[in-house]
């Protein structure tokens, strides 16, 4: 039951928009305040009589309405509810979303509020499956949009295939289940990710092609599922994810000293390719080529093994500590000598050579090793590889 839950409902202007009737009504007979808002397309499709008499609750349609802005209306609407669900979100509302644009009373509120958001898109399935799209979707779960389908199936246009808005029954479920707490709330969990730059001279580095993808993807996962995440990234392409603690390093040293920094732990993921050395003989200043010098001669010294460190401490040891092994060769077998070597739990393998595309790619394909055995996974998208491992995370923590 959802007894007491408000859900501020974003209609927006598609043909699925009549399922936000039967979702209104159903809300309301499972104990939820359903507070609709229509966009301007929306009302095309239902009229704001219909949402207003099936939700008992005046229906919003206009920003700039001067009877509810003189109370800053839209401020005060977007944060009064539980959470805020989009259905159907179109093509142009998830755009808007992840623009960041606010130009009407539905992006104004989604820019404005402080709530979970879930979307439950409905396009046509050349729409769903454009690159903007899904461009889109990409930003929009990497900023903690929930997403609830689409499906595949018939639709009003009379083509076939995915971009059909959830069944209202499915809907309902993606809602009670944004509104309970995850299994990992209470929980505090530690990720590292990306790579560390270690300076040879002020303008150049070593460094490794990491992009921190599926580092943003994992701590994204876990609050998801109700973490507290601490997220020690080095210089990576992906951004982190919003909703977690993040706290930016550079070099492997910084590195441990941040996650030293953030335990205790209950889990700790250590997702970042660390560089194993740095230049011991760093210069102050930038290195000339110049023909006097001749080639500059770089010393190296080894930098220190932060999943090591963590996984073999005493007191304050995290429940839980993974690791991830990069291979490009005999990637089960190095993966195991490595968790007996570190100490560590679980560690997540994956075979990162030039062929297989993951390094810096959108996918990964991994073997799970633990003190039972490996466990390979499928190809699947870098998210899907995330969900996965945070599911296994919480199950571990839960028993």
């Amino acid at each position: 039951m959802l007894t007491d839950k408000r859900i501020l409902l974003i209609i927006g202007g598609g043909i699925a928009a009549f399922k936000s009737l039967d979702l209104i009504r159903r809300l309301r007979d499972q104990g939820a305040t359903v507070t609709p808002v229509l966009t301007r397309a929306a009302e095309e499709f239902v009229t704001p009589l219909s949402a207003s008499a099936l939700s008992a609750e005046k229906v919003y349609r206009d920003l700039f309405d001067l009877t509810d802005e003189a109370e800053m209306g839209h401020i005060e609407l977007s944060r009064a509810a539980d959470l805020v669900v989009v259905a159907p979100a179109t093509a142009d509302l998830m755009a808007k979303m992840a623009g960041g644009l606010a130009n009407d009373l539905a992006s104004t509120l989604l820019m404005a509020t402080d709530k979970r958001v879930l979307i439950v898109p409905a396009m046509n399935v050349r729409m769903w499956e454009h690159p903007a799209t899904r461009r889109n979707l990409a930003t929009l779960k990497g900023d903690g949009v929930l997403v609830a389908g689409p499906e595949e199936g018939a639709m009003a246009c009379g083509e076939f295939g995915p971009g059909r808005m959830a069944e209202v029954p499915d809907i309902i479920e993606a809602i009670r289940a944004a509104l309970t707490d995850g299994p990992l709330s209470g929980k505090h969990v530690l990720v590292t990710s990306g790579p560390t730059h270690e300076p040879i001279d002020p303008v150049r580095y070593i460094a490794n092609r990491s992009s921190g993808a599926q580092g943003s993807a994992i701590a994204a996962a876990l609050r998801d599922l109700g973490a507290t995440v601490s997220f020690v990234t080095g210089p990576a392409d992906i951004p982190p994810p919003a909703g977690v603690r993040v706290v930016r390093v550079q070099t492997a040293r910084e590195m441990l000293e941040a996650v030293e920094a953030a335990l205790p732990a209950d889990a700790a993921v250590f997702a970042a390719a660390v560089a194993d050395w740095r230049v011991a003989n760093a210069a102050d200043r930038k290195m000339k080529k110049t023909d006097s010098t001749g080639l500059p001669t770089l010393e190296f010294a080894e930098n220190p093994d932060i999943l090591k460190t963590v996984a073999q401490m005493g007191e304050g040891r995290p429940t839980l500590v993974v690791g991830f092994a990069a291979e490009t060769h005999e990637v089960a077998a190095n993966a195991t000598a490595k968790r007996m070597r570190k100490g560590c739990d679980w560690i997540v393998a994956n075979d990162v050579s030039a062929a297989t595309g993951i390094m810096g790619g959108a996918e990964n394909k991994v073997s799970i090793i633990t003190g039972t055995g490996v466990e390979d996974w499928p190809r699947l998208s870098k998210e899907e590889t995330a969900r996965r491992l945070a599911r296994r995370i919480a199950d571990a923590l839960g028993r």
